[in-house]
């Protein structure tokens, strides 16, 4: 049974809920909470829930209270952190959720953006086949960068959630990917880069399958893509040499009812209940990791929050 290393973000979000989101220039009343986020720690608590024994390899400030809640949750879900410190503030996120679960965000790195390839490569020196490296967007590039080259170099299963969608990658950092997570814009984002492809964002759920498949083949011909696709479900797009169990290269996934409260961290469930699934059943056909991982996000969608949202649903 493998492990999940997650290498990325953690920030302290300050969460405001409100009736609509605000318009620029508005002064708006809301409810305000505040708790443990980041895109990476998000996915690392959802592997850990998942059952998937996880490694969290991060950057934090040196002595703020981010760090000691970072590390305090850490130890009391069971991941095995290892963080770098930085002379700057713990990475920090303001978001607004709406009443109807629709969130926007705000990130200030801080030490996020101080997390370095050397970090990354000694805190993954034992990474074997059979382990699944996770990353994101919201550390710089080439400590991610050296996350996937390390694991690809042991023959583990490289998983990118290429998030946010405003942060640029390249086809070199695409190579290094088994699996890529966009969500619609994140997809859109990439196509328009990467194949020259303009897709309206809120038209990718519509496309029909064969287009799509061919829009994942031109946008990730070696590896595999599945983009969530939110109240539609996800769509999976594989090389036909590489089906990871399917019997088909491409096909659709129908979303898992949910009464949702807050959607900030779905994608983000998803990334960590797929990699945890991968790590535990590496035997299953991928369709079944998939179904996993969107039953595992829309839970999530039930509680407001985003870290502490993910709930405990071990893979079975």
């Amino acid at each position: 049974m493998g492990r999940v290393l997650v290498v990325g973000s953690f920030n302290v979000d300050h969460v405001w809920r409100v009736a609509q989101l605000p318009q620029p220039g508005a002064t708006l009343s809301g409810s305000y909470a505040s708790g443990p986020g980041g895109k990476g720690f998000n996915q690392a608590i959802a592997a850990r829930r998942a059952g998937a024994a996880t490694r969290f390899i991060c950057a934090l400030g040196d002595t703020d209270a981010g760090a000691v809640l970072a590390r305090t949750l850490s130890n009391s879900d069971g991941i095995d952190l290892q963080a770098a410190t930085a002379a700057v503030p713990t990475g920090t996120a303001g978001i607004y959720v709406d009443d109807a679960g629709r969130n926007c965000i705000v990130i200030g790195a801080g030490a996020n953006a101080m997390l370095t390839a050397p970090f990354v490569a000694d805190a993954m020196a034992d990474v074997t086949a059979g382990d699944v490296v996770l990353a994101q967007l919201e550390s710089p590039l080439e400590a991610i960068a050296q996350a996937l080259d390390r694991g690809r170099a042991t023959a583990a299963i490289t998983l990118l959630n290429p998030a946010p969608a405003n942060i640029a990658i390249d086809r070199a950092m695409l190579d290094r990917v088994d699996i890529l997570t966009p969500n619609e814009t994140e997809f859109a984002a990439l196509l328009a880069r990467h194949v020259g492809e303009r897709v309206d964002a809120d038209a990718v759920s519509g496309i029909d399958q064969t287009r799509l498949h061919a829009l994942c083949r031109d946008l990730h011909a070696k590896g595999s893509v599945v983009v969530t696709l939110g109240a539609s479900g996800c769509f999976v797009s594989h090389a036909d040499n590489q089906l990871r169990g399917d019997a088909s290269a491409c096909y659709r996934i129908s979303a898992e009812p949910a009464q949702v409260i807050d959607t900030t961290g779905a994608g983000d469930a998803f990334s960590g209940a797929l990699a945890a699934s991968l790590a535990q059943l590496p035997g299953r056909a991928f369709a079944d990791h998939v179904r996993y991982a969107t039953c595992y996000a829309a839970r999530a969608t039930e509680q407001a929050g985003a870290a502490t949202a993910m709930p405990y649903l071990p893979v079975a």
